[in-house]
């Protein structure tokens, strides 16, 4: 039996989309609870987990930088999948409890920047709390017998006997969360030569100081019709200045184009990294 790692606690959205994504695949999966982002990822580096779901962005939040950072620091992890997941918050209270009379709304800071307009006008005297997780905001509602309220999953809230007191708050109708399926991968393994998925995602580290050196690198995608859906940057964390940069292109040009081309930017770059050719999943 595969067992993945996710964010937890229990109730989370990792967890809902780790429950969702093994009932699609028809898969028999054994969910690990994981601390946090990085001890998801380095379970799988160190083989002490088959794999681990984790977020990569929000479409309102932006990147999940601890994630892009430790892929780009590892040369043994690859993506294998990706989920596109529809992000649904819940206001959830204790049974009987006055909504209207709500003095306090707990939640993570994510959640909380997605429902501001929900908050605003419905919620303008109450107290907004950031806390840990979605799961730890309904716990800690669970724990009182305060007019509280918390910001959740619909499950999370129902495993602290939580009921629903507003059901979809997002402010944005179309937020949603990106997850990558991380796998171990050996260093000695053959490169990537085929690009059988919907993406690929390569990292490098190119000459920052010489003028026109990113441009040098966009131009060998669109010379190829090489189509790239993303584009990131984060600190290469070794002097002030320094960057990286993820491209994530489309595969539909053909493996000889996305060969030619990421060969191309390799020889432009200090160093480049395939962090994987994968499938994209959407969740309804």
């Amino acid at each position: 039996m595969k067992t993945i790692g996710i964010l937890g606690p229990k109730g989370t959205h990792s967890e809902e989309a780790a429950l969702w994504l093994k009932n699609f695949l028809r898969e028999d999966w054994r969910l690990q609870i994981c601390a946090d982002i990085f001890d998801a990822l380095n379970a799988v580096k160190e083989r002490e987990l088959d794999a681990a779901l984790v977020p990569v962005e929000n479409s309102l939040e932006g990147s999940i930088n601890i994630t892009l950072d430790t892929l780009a620091r590892s040369d043994t992890l690859t993506i294998v999948r990706e989920l596109i997941w529809p992000v649904k918050n819940f206001l959830m209270a204790r049974p009987l409890t006055n909504t209207a009379a709500v003095t306090k709304i707990f939640s993570h800071a994510q959640p909380l920047a997605q429902c501001r307009k929900f908050l605003r006008e419905n919620f303008p005297a109450a107290e907004i709390v950031a806390t840990t997780s979605t799961a730890r905001a309904a716990e800690l509602v669970a724990e009182s017998a305060e007019n509280f309220a918390a910001i959740c999953t619909e499950r999370a809230g129902k495993l602290h006997g939580l009921t629903v007191a507003a059901k979809n708050i997002q402010d944005n109708p179309h937020n949603a969360t990106r997850f990558f399926e991380i796998h171990y991968r050996p260093r000695n393994a053959a490169p990537v030569e085929t690009f059988d998925g919907d993406k690929v995602l390569i990292i490098c580290q190119i000459d920052g100081s010489r003028a026109g050196s990113l441009c040098d690198v966009l131009t060998e995608f669109a010379r190829r019709n090489v189509n790239m859906t993303r584009i990131e940057s984060r600190p290469a964390r070794t002097i002030l200045g320094a960057y990286i940069f993820f491209f994530e292109l489309e595969t539909d040009s053909g493996d000889d184009a996305l060969r030619e081309a990421i060969r191309a930017v390799y020889d432009k770059s200090i160093w480049l990294k395939n962090l994987g050719v994968f499938k994209t999943i959407r969740s309804d």
